[in-house]
């Protein structure tokens, strides 16, 4: 347990699709660090009844609304793939809010240290949240093959999604540890249980 005046630092972990960040996160997660998603944070703060759902259906109108109230993803998509303003628009109301969301949540955690898993990491301001940065990191391939299985997807929509992520050269410029993960499940979870112990020892992630 750390004491209130020593708050956790916190660690950013990212990679590109289908590159096992989901399974490191899960992980750390057994180890007791406290973690939080940033694509579960982007989900709480659109639910019903928070602000940001009635700034949006007032914004785009009701037909991004299901007949329950909740927010209907594939309409919204639609409607700022075709305007790019709006997508603009779209990200001001919710980053600051996602943000908000993952500092409360970082808040109350109560181990040496905490994460935050974010696909989207280095792309967004996101890693100004964080003191250190860890890459998980796949040949291209692997990940290819890894999400056209996990998703049922095609290679083709694959690839449109890697251009849209940080490239994997900008990814590893940027980080401050890297596990390669091209081996078993069993070795990730021992490159993960070997950076925690070196992750305890730091101070501010440094």
């Amino acid at each position: 347990m750390t004491s209130p005046a020593s708050k956790p630092w916190i660690l950013g972990l990212t990679g590109g699709i289908g590159s096992g960040k989901s399974a490191a996160a899960q992980s750390f997660m057994e180890l007791g660090v406290h973690l939080v998603d940033a694509d579960n944070a982007a989900r709480w703060v659109v639910e019903p009844g928070r602000p940001a759902l009635t700034q949006i259906a007032e914004h785009f109108g009701a037909s991004v609304l299901q007949a329950d109230g909740a927010l209907n993803r594939s309409a919204l998509r639609e409607l700022i793939f075709k305007d790019p303003q709006q997508r603009v628009w779209l990200e001001g109301l919710l980053h600051p809010l996602i943000r908000e969301e993952i500092r409360q949540y970082f808040a109350r955690a109560e181990s040496a240290y905490a994460i935050l898993v974010s696909p989207l990491l280095l792309e967004t301001s996101q890693h100004q949240m964080v003191q250190r940065v860890l890459v998980i990191d796949v040949p291209e391939s692997v990940q290819i093959e890894r999400t056209v299985l996990r998703d049922k997807t095609n290679e083709e929509q694959v690839r449109a999604i890697l251009k849209a992520q940080a490239s994997r050269e900008e990814r590893l410029s940027r980080a401050d540890d890297v596990i390669v993960n091209d081996r078993d499940p069993a070795w990730l979870k021992s490159e993960v249980e070997r950076l925690h112990h070196f992750y305890l020892t730091l101070r501010g992630g440094q």
